[in-house]
């Protein structure tokens, strides 16, 4: 039989347990909410309660996942982006906050090009778990959105959130812009893999591990998928219509270089992320 013990032994075990292993200590806290349905302020008040033996035995398992270097949000199998809960497994990329800094350049240029709650149509090419996709239809009702993955098992995985979130997408299976080619578009997001196959040393193993390698690392130093919709894209735009696409930090000259040439009337910045890092290349579309 297992050892009965109160959250505040379990807690302590596994944060000495994770910082052992070189991972943060928190996770264990993070998992223990989890598995007890609370927040912070309610594991706090419960410490003294003793957990039962399927809560402590699932809680062994988790820490050792993590340990062993599973990312938190593979284990609880959730995440959170713009203050909403994606479900996502090792099919798609957990949502970053970076990406979160997308959605507001987008809503921000929604307004200001077509004037609060238009009726635009917009593209989300590589959605992943959907989480642009549902968010931007989620913040503008108005919008038709289309969301586009090479990933079968991904689209699942989108199809779901779309379901638990309430979003009405029209997703669509295929390489890039191949899916959404025969029509106009007024908004093209897309946060592509952009990791040079070089990198990968520099990365993190919990990442390497774990992550689709195929929504993580891209040819042409990164570049290709970039270079790719530069080159689509001048023919299924509406005008006045924009395109916004999240980078690597190291990316931004090289990028705003594409859409410059194949888009030579447009407006083309490289915008920073709130660590002052280049993060998304905007192409404003006006003639």
């Amino acid at each position: 039989m297992t050892e009965r013990k109160t959250i505040f032994e379990a807690l302590n075990g596994a944060s000495s347990f994770l910082v052992d292993k070189g991972r943060d200590e928190n996770a264990a806290r993070l998992l223990l909410q989890h598995i007890l349905g609370t927040n912070y302020s309610g594991l706090m008040m419960r410490m003294q309660e003793t957990l039962t033996e399927e809560q402590l035995t699932t809680f062994h398992l988790y820490i050792e996942a993590h340990g062993n270097g599973k990312p938190i949000q593979y284990i609880t199998e959730e995440e959170e982006f713009y203050g909403r809960t994606f479900q996502v497994d090792e099919s798609v990329l957990i949502p970053r906050p970076e990406t979160e800094e997308l959605i507001v350049c987008a809503l921000q240029s929604m307004k200001k090009i077509f004037g609060e709650h238009a009726p635009i149509k917009l593209a989300d090419i590589g959605t992943g778990s959907g989480a642009i996709a549902i968010t931007m239809k989620k913040e503008w009702a108005e919008a038709s959105v289309t969301a586009t993955d090479i990933s079968q098992v991904a689209l699942e995985k989108a199809r779901i959130n779309a379901a638990s979130l309430q979003a009405n997408i029209d997703f669509r299976l295929g390489d890039l812009t191949e899916p959404i080619s025969n029509e106009k578009w007024d908004v093209v997001l897309s946060n592509p893999p952009y990791i040079a196959f070089d990198e990968a040393a520099e990365m993190s193993e919990v990442v390497l591990a774990h992550e689709p390698h195929s929504a993580l690392f891209a040819e042409e130093d990164g570049l290709i998928l970039y270079r790719k919709l530069a080159e689509s894209l001048p023919t299924l735009m509406n005008k006045p219509a924009f395109i916004a696409v999240e980078i690597g930090y190291k990316q931004g000259q090289a990028v705003k270089t594409y859409f410059q040439q194949y888009f030579p009337k447009a407006h083309v910045e490289v915008l920073k992320d709130i660590n002052g890092k280049d993060r998304i290349v905007f192409c404003e579309i006006t003639e």
